[in-house]
């Protein structure tokens, strides 16, 4: 009842055409050889790993769950062990990895791909490999000559998979409280006392060791996140003895329920620092940023998967006779039944969901296109303004798509009625798996302070300046045809508006120094709206040379229903921006 089938058609449509992703990899001396066809079958052998290998044991881990043994073993559902075997013989951790590491040095925007593919088909499962990606980027970036010799190539490869140990009980969003300490020893080492909750993958039976990045405070180091080291505390030691590493405990969670979240304590661990004293969040935040966008590509994972099922099960239930108007008449069975895809209030949802999903799907790809740019491209000014674009967009496709993930389940599952509520029909878990997403990684609500704060006030508005140029050009580029005036103008009209807002957090409010603060998730959302306005514009564009065909008409339609249907949710948005007298109160007073 519930199944995958990775989109190919518009992920290619997206790629190929709405970002002419082909023509920017040429321009990249790392991917210059790599062609569409090419990409193209790495995207179909990516579909067929996520529909036929994960996608199976998704119902079934959920329901069975990981299990801690006494010794603090902990086993992964029945088929995780296989489907993890299998990626890793694939090659699929190191899609975009170095090839002088054992990587295929495939592009960023392919991984996205893949892992939008992963978290649809498999949340939980594919919580293991996630943070492999993350893990290499930070050990090339600051791990020692010694630790990339010994720990690089088996984490790119997937051989060992990784764990990102930031949160304890105190230290949740601010990691300045984090008491975790490291004592360093006279053969370059270090001792690691103290406890990690909430870790993803922490313990598992997948691969014979983990690789633990830990964030924590040398001896004598001082208070606060200045005073933050990071440090690699494996789970198996260079001599094959164990580590002082112990899973105490996995939290029996809402969902994700085949991913083990730990509670792990680290007693006179072994671990070596990664990167200089006291500069452990700058080592951990390439890991982090990483993460982000994996995570928005979750939120967009469970979109496609909601919409893509709600649309199969909506062509398949009949109730009622459907209203005439603007309906197929005679479709009905003999009990006078149409299928509710048919009745408006059904269309609306699905329509809704299907606009959301392709314009979700073009940022996403964006801001992956971008890092690849910001990391490969040889002039050094591209990539300066890719790194800016990125760093923008990357709280927005956090919060945003994730927000939209969520939220679009839960639309979807209306779909269903009675059933959605009924594990075997799947949407229900795709609800309860999807809500981590706005959760972890840093809150939706860190994503829209990251904004407002630094990404929109901390460069003087350089990165701004650089997304509206480019909202400006799409603009123009529909404004030049006549079929997409709609288009330009929604556009424009976004775009204005978030320019006063950004206008606005430049002024500031004297009188109110707690309003950036106070707007700054209507903030992200109205950007979130207005980079669905491009996105949808920039589709659009691409789909109507070929008007006429089903499948392009059908992208125009979804675009032209997200500009009509979808944008105008932007407006109260925009308004809470900019209203006055709305100074939030003081907390409410507990009962």
């Amino acid at each position: 009842m519930w199944s995958y089938a990775a989109p190919l058609a518009h992920m290619r449509f997206v790629i190929e055409e709405v970002l002419d992703a082909p023509a920017q990899w040429r321009a990249l001396p790392a991917h210059a050889d790599l062609d569409a066809d090419t990409a193209a079958q790495v995207l179909e052998e990516a579909a067929k790993f996520a529909a036929e290998v994960v996608a199976p044991i998704n119902g079934s881990g959920d329901l069975e769950g990981c299990r801690r043994q006494p010794d603090g073993k902990v086993t992964t559902p029945a088929g995780y062990r296989e489907a993890y075997r299998a990626f890793v013989d694939g090659g699929w951790p190191a899609l975009a990895c170095d090839p002088a590491l054992g990587g295929q040095g495939l592009p960023q925007l392919l991984n996205a791909a893949l892992y939008e593919m992963l978290a649809a088909a498999n949340h939980a499962w594919s919580m293991y490999p996630g943070l492999l990606h993350g893990a290499y980027a930070c050990l090339k970036a600051h791990g020692s000559e010694a630790l990339q010799a010994a720990y690089l190539p088996r984490v790119a490869s997937g051989e060992w998979l990784a764990t990102m140990a930031l949160t304890e009980p105190q230290a949740g969003s601010d990691l300045g409280q984090v008491r975790t300490r490291g004592v360093p020893q006279p053969d370059g080492s270090m001792k690691v006392s103290g406890g990690k909750i909430f870790i993803s993958g922490g313990e598992h039976d997948l691969t014979d060791n983990i690789v633990h990045l830990v964030l924590l405070r040398l001896e004598g180091a001082p208070a606060g996140s200045k005073g933050l080291s990071l440090a690699l505390v494996p789970k198996v030691l260079p001599d094959g003895s164990r580590n002082a590493v112990r899973c105490d405990g996995i939290e029996k969670k809402m969902g994700i329920k085949g991913s083990a979240t730990c509670v792990l304590a680290f007693e006179g661990a072994v671990g070596w620092l990664v990167g200089e004293p006291g500069r452990g969040l700058a080592a951990m935040f390439v890991m982090m940023n990483s993460a982000r966008l994996s995570v928005g590509l979750q939120g967009l994972g469970h979109l496609e998967m909601a919409q893509q099922n709600a649309v199969a099960y909506a062509h398949e239930r009949r109730q009622m006779r459907a209203a005439p108007a603007g309906t197929a008449k005679g479709e009905g069975d003999d009990s006078g039944a149409d299928p509710i895809a048919l009745h408006p209030a059904v269309r609306r949802t699905l329509w809704r969901l299907r606009a959301l999903c392709e314009g979700a799907r073009v940022i996403a790809y964006w801001a992956a296109q971008e890092i690849d740019i910001a990391e490969r491209h040889p002039d050094a000014t591209a990539r300066q303004r890719a790194h800016a674009l990125a760093g923008l967009l990357t709280p927005v496709v956090k919060a945003f798509l994730t927000d939209c993930g969520f939220h679009g389940a839960a639309a979807a599952q209306q779909v269903w009625g009675g059933y959605g509520y009924v594990h075997e029909y799947g949407i229900e878990q795709s609800v309860r798996d999807s809500r981590i997403s706005m959760i972890y990684e840093g809150t939706n609500e860190i994503q829209a302070i990251d904004l407002v704060q630094r990404k929109l006030r901390g460069d003087g508005g350089a990165a701004w300046a650089l997304l509206r140029a480019e909202l400006q050009d799409e603009a123009a580029r529909c404004a030049a045809l006549p079929a997409l005036a709609d288009f330009a103008r929604a556009l424009r009209e976004q775009a204005a508006a978030a320019d006063d807002a950004v206008a606005a957090l430049a002024a500031g409010r004297p009188d109110d120094p707690d309003w950036p603060l106070g707007v700054a998730d209507d903030l992200l959302h109205g950007l979130g709206h207005t980079l669905l306005a491009w996105a949808w514009a920039r589709s659009a564009r691409a789909a109507l040379s070929r008007a006429g065909d089903a499948w392009f008409d059908e992208r125009l339609a979804a675009a032209r229903f997200g500009i009509d249907r979808v944008l105008p949710d932007a407006a109260p948005r925009w308004q809470r921006v900019l209203a006055r007298g709305l100074a939030l109160p003081a907390a409410p007073a507990a009962a």
